[in-house]
């Protein structure tokens, strides 16, 4: 496997995983704090099926997502399976669950007193959002910490709704496999270790952001 070709499969991994955490935040940011503040019937069996959710078996995922993504599928005429646009979607459900649940954690762990005071200030219901938000920070970060972990080292779903296509949809953890199928155990470590100083380094650079937000 050439240089280049190693590259542009870390590029991909990055990008795949990076859009599906950035969409996955997107989603669970709103949810979660609709799901830690809102008063509603139905709440706990929501809350129930998001806890569910953080511990979805990848293939399961890959394999609901490939049936809707396949030819004869509801979705079929898109023609998204075996692209990057079918990880991506994989990807997403994997970690939606995973912010969705730590996000409403995160909110319900606050003194509930905040909320009264910052209405008693005169705050908006979207200036107290904002404000419990910030408050929270910091676990709301390792959400998104945990939603990046979830899917960065997936390879189930990825090999499933993106074919493990050379070129084309080919990410460090399918091409591990793939490498370790042919035997080539020395390449497949490589890129393993790749993998896990890509993990370390984005969760490092999100941590040092964590932590400085901790200083007083």
């Amino acid at each position: 496997m050439l240089n280049g070709e190693i590259f542009q499969i870390t590029l991909l991994s990055l990008q795949i995983s990076g859009i599906a955490t950035a969409v996955s935040l997107l989603i669970g940011l709103p949810l979660g704090t609709v799901l830690a503040l809102g008063k509603f019937p139905g709440r706990n069996i929501c809350l129930s099926l998001v806890n569910t959710g953080m511990g979805l078996p990848p293939v399961v995922v890959g394999l609901v997502v490939a049936m809707m993504l396949w030819r004869s599928g509801p979705l079929g005429g898109l023609r998204l399976i075996y692209t990057p646009i079918a990880i991506i979607i994989a990807q997403t459900v994997i970690s939606a669950p995973v912010v969705i649940g730590l996000t409403a954690a995160a909110l319900q762990a606050l003194d509930p007193r905040l909320k009264l005071q910052l209405y008693g200030l005169g705050a908006s219901r979207w200036q107290m959002v904002w404000m419990l938000w910030r408050e929270a920070r910091l676990p709301l970060l390792a959400a998104l910490m945990a939603g990046f972990g979830s899917v960065i080292s997936e390879v189930g779903a990825s090999m499933m709704v993106g074919g493990n296509i050379r070129g084309q949809t080919r990410v460090l953890t399918t091409a591990i496999v793939l490498e370790t199928g042919k035997g080539n155990f020395e390449l497949a470590i490589a890129l393993g270790i790749l993998l896990l100083v890509i993990t370390f380094l984005v969760n490092w650079a999100l941590t040092v952001i964590q932590q400085k937000g901790a200083q007083p």
